[in-house]
């Protein structure tokens, strides 16, 4: 049976992509916090390679807020993680999967393409940034096979409450008002399923070195998220902002996802409407 190493498989991202990837009869080689982890060398020693056929490294630490906070957790993990991994790929000549993220800071130009000019705006962009570095890197030199991802903002089954749409959607459920930092900034939201398919098209890369956004191609802003929450909902509730501006907020971003849809034959399947009825769906 062919083997694939999944790291961060008791992610958000994780869990999906490891049942999925067991539906097509793979045999997933799990890394997570729970086992170790990528900054643990002795965990990757101890992995026989030989049957496992391609790596998709979606371990990091995500939450954008806490890592102003405690900034050397995020490069440990997401930058020294992600060298481990590509140290793993050089030496068993494996393909990889990895997981970026949005790091074009704000905008010059709408919709925002892969030849954007980088510009992380957080420390957990800025450690994206440096682990694609390091991707492009072992791609050039050491003739390793990489495709890297840039997923906009994901949402979907399962994501934590830490997130924006599940706490709109939990107090649209459970509260009497629904309260939010900021009504105003836009972001581009990519369904969990559609990012899975794209993920699952990465099996079949070509050599060398590629770089995707992931995203809808539009954008909505928190007071849209909330009204169509609560139009699936049937819910009037009142709906307060600490108009409070997060640090280097970003106000619009839209992915220009030409590039996936031509290489891969890939589109969208979910509307962000289509989105929403299917994570409530999921709690019922």
């Amino acid at each position: 049976m062919k083997q694939v190493l999944l790291t961060g498989s008791n992610g958000f991202i994780g869990r999906k992509l490891k049942e999925k990837l067991i539906e097509m009869n793979y045999q997933v080689i799990e890394i997570n916090s729970e086992n170790g982890g990528v900054t643990n060398l002795k965990v990757l020693e101890g992995i026989n390679y030989d049957n496992i056929v391609h790596v998709f490294h979606l371990a990091a630490k995500t939450f954008v807020p806490e890592s102003w906070i405690n900034p050397e957790e995020y490069y440990k993990i997401n930058t020294m993680g992600t060298l481990n991994i590509l140290g793993v790929c050089r030496k068993n000549k494996i393909k990889l999967t990895f997981i970026s993220s949005y790091i074009y800071g704000e905008p010059e130009v709408l919709p925002i393409s892969e030849m954007h000019t980088l510009n992380p705006s957080s420390p957990y962009a800025h450690s994206k940034y440096l682990a694609e570095e390091c991707c492009e890197f072992y791609a050039k030199q050491f003739d390793t096979d990489i495709v890297v991802i840039r997923p906009f903002n994901i949402y979907g089954i399962g994501q934590s409450e830490h997130f924006l749409i599940p706490h709109i959607i939990n107090q649209a459920i459970n509260e009497k008002e629904i309260r939010v930092k900021d009504l105003t900034p836009r972001r581009d939201y990519i369904y969990l399923e559609d990012l899975i398919e794209v993920l699952i098209l990465t099996l079949n890369i070509k050599k060398g070195y590629s770089v995707f956004n992931v995203g809808s191609g539009c954008s909505y802003c928190v007071k849209e998220i909330i009204d169509i929450v609560q139009k699936v909902l049937n819910t009037n509730k009142v709906v307060l902002s600490d108009d409070i501006i997060r640090t280097n907020e970003i106000s619009d971003v839209v992915a220009d996802i030409t590039r996936v849809k031509e290489s891969f034959d890939w589109h969208p399947k979910y509307s962000f409407v289509e989105g929403i009825q299917a994570i409530l769906d999921g709690l019922k």
